[in-house]
C-alpha cells in the first residue's frame, strides 16, 4: 500500500501499520483501492485540520449545547461518546458543525490514550519555570493532591501565557492514532420534530466512513420513538453494510443489559443503568499528542 500511495504522488510517511490496515480493511485489502481513500484523507485532514486539532474557539456555539459527552473506556479498552439528540438543533453554521464532528470524533479516539504524569510534569517544568532535579518532589505531590479538573479550573486564568498547559487543558492536539475503536450511544430520549436533523448524522456517518474508517466498534441507539423509525430508514441508505452491521437499536430490557455487559457499569452513565455521570467532552482533560 505504501508504494501504491507513493506512485498518487504521495507518502505515508510516519504512519503506522495498524492505521494503513484500517485503509485496507475498509476496501476489501486492495491496496490501490486503499491508497487512493489514504490519499484522499490527507488532502482532507490538510483542509480541514491543518493545525492538527480543531480549535474549541471555532466550535464555541456547538459546545455550547453541552449534547456531546465523554466517558470512560468500555471493558473492552474502547472509549465511549453519548450523544443526547434532545439537546442538538440542526446547526445553521455547517461549516462549524462539520468542524464540531471532527472535534468530537478526534477527542473521542484521543480518549484512548492513557494520561501521562510526565507529559504534564513537562508542561509544568517548560511553562512555569520549575527545575525537576530540586522541584519535582513538590510537582508529584501537588498533582497527586489535585483533581485534574481542578488544575484546569486554576490554569485557565493563565492560559493566553501557557500554550504548554493550554496544550494539555483545552484541547486534543495531533493527530489519529494507532487502530483504536469506539463505541457511540444515541439517545433519542425525549426527542422532537425540531430536534431531527437528517444532514447532520448523515454527516457524521459519512464522515465516519470516509475519513476515520474501521474507527467504530458499535453505534448504539436508545429509546427510539415510532416516528423516527422512517426518518432512521431513510438515513440508513447512506450507510455502508459494514458501518450498518455495527448499528444496535436497543429497544427490550435484554439488550439494555446486554448494552451494560458490554461497556460496564462504571463507565455507563446512570441514565442507561450504569454509575457513572455524564461528563461534556468539553470538559475532558487529554494529554497531548506529538505530531
Amino acid at each position: 500500500m505504501r508504494k501504491s500511495v507513493q506512485k498518487l504522488g504521495s507518502s505515508t510517511g510516519k504512519i503506522g501499520e495498524p492505521m494503513l490496515m484500517r485503509f485496507l480493511i475498509a476496501r476489501s485489502m486492495d491496496a490501490d483501492k486503499a491508497a487512493k481513500m489514504f490519499v484522499k484523507w490527507q488532502e482532507w485532514r490538510s483542509t480541514w485540520v491543518p493545525n492538527g486539532f480543531v480549535p474549541e474557539s471555532e466550535i464555541g456555539e456547538e459546545l455550547e449545547a453541552r449534547k456531546i459527552f465523554l466517558q470512560g473506556l468500555s471493558r473492552s479498552g474502547q472509549p465511549l461518546m453519548v450523544a443526547l439528540a434532545s439537546k442538538h438543533f440542526p446547526s445553521k453554521e455547517q461549516l462549524q458543525f462539520k468542524k464540531f464532528v471532527i472535534y468530537v470524533l478526534d477527542k473521542t479516539i484521543a480518549r484512548c490514550v492513557p494520561y501521562s504524569l510526565h507529559s504534564i510534569k513537562h508542561a509544568f517544568t517548560k511553562e512555569l519555570n520549575i527545575t525537576p532535579e530540586t522541584d519535582f518532589h513538590l510537582l508529584n505531590f501537588s498533582i497527586s493532591l489535585l483533581a485534574l479538573d481542578t488544575l484546569k479550573d486554576l490554569l485557565t486564568g493563565v492560559s493566553s501565557a501557557g500554550p504548554c498547559l493550554h496544550s494539555i487543558f483545552s484541547s486534543f492536539k495531533g493527530r489519529e492514532i494507532g487502530n483504536e475503536k469506539v463505541i457511540i450511544i444515541l439517545d433519542l430520549q425525549n426527542i422532537s420534530y425540531k430536534n431531527i436533523d437528517v444532514r447532520g448524522l448523515i454527516t457524521g456517518f459519512q464522515f465516519l466512513q470516509a475519513y476515520y474508517p474501521e474507527r467504530l466498534a458499535k453505534f448504539f441507539i436508545l429509546n427510539m420513538p415510532r416516528f423516527f423509525v422512517s426518518i432512521w430508514r431513510m438515513i440508513t441508505r447512506f450507510l455502508e453494510k459494514a458501518t450498518l452491521e455495527k448499528v444496535v437499536i436497543v429497544s427490550n430490557e435484554d439488550e439494555r443489559e446486554d448494552l451494560v455487559k458490554e461497556i460496564g457499569c462504571e463507565v455507563l452513565p446512570e441514565e442507561f443503568g450504569g454509575k457513572a455521570k455524564l461528563v461534556p467532552i468539553q470538559d475532558v482533560v487529554l494529554p497531548p499528542l506529538d505530531n
